[in-house]
């Protein structure tokens, strides 16, 4: 794990307990990733020019690339990536500069952009693009380039959502005790 990790501009990645990171993946800077959480194979994540956190049992799959945009006079505050508590981040997903709540699921090649907001409970189909500052509402499934509301969950969906992550939750913890 530790050739993963880089240092820059003073900030090195802050790891939380019992956390998964394949060594091909990348992470640099201010990260913070929280307990019981899994980066898997060939996953950069680059906070060098604002900030990064990933919740606690959240799972970011093989191949996604997740980003920042940095603070400016336009935008003093730039946008940090704030990710939540058991989300599932599908395999090449692209992540930037975004805010996403409690229990998502982020549908394979996926684009999340610069201040998109994402609530809790929520389902985005594989290969959605969500744009800059776009809000998705707790609740419901979305889909589409550009993403657009297709319909409410079910309760076995929103269960889903957490199951989704407690199933890679214990993956993780598979990898980690053959290691």
């Amino acid at each position: 794990m530790q050739n993963s990790l880089r240092a820059f501009n003073g900030h090195t990645p802050k790891i939380g307990q019992e956390v998964m990171i394949d060594p091909s993946a990348v992470i640099i800077g201010n990260v913070i990733i929280k307990d019981h959480s899994s980066i898997w194979p060939l996953v950069v994540i680059r906070g060098d020019v604002n900030t990064i956190t990933i919740g606690m049992r959240t799972n970011i799959q093989d191949g996604s690339v997740l980003h920042v945009t940095h603070r400016s006079q336009k935008n003093p505050s730039g946008y940090p990536l704030i990710i939540g508590n058991d989300v599932t981040i599908g395999h090449k997903v692209m992540l930037h500069g975004c805010s996403i709540g409690n229990r998502v699921i982020v549908g394979m090649g996926s684009i999340l952009l610069d201040g998109a907001e994402i609530e809790d409970d929520v389902l985005i189909g594989a290969g959605s693009l969500i744009p800059p500052r776009k809000r998705l509402s707790s609740g419901f499934l979305y889909l589409g380039n550009p993403v657009r509301q297709i319909r409410q969950l079910t309760a076995e969906e929103i269960h889903s959502l957490k199951q989704s992550s407690d199933n890679y939750r214990d993956w993780k913890q598979i990898y980690l005790d053959n290691q």
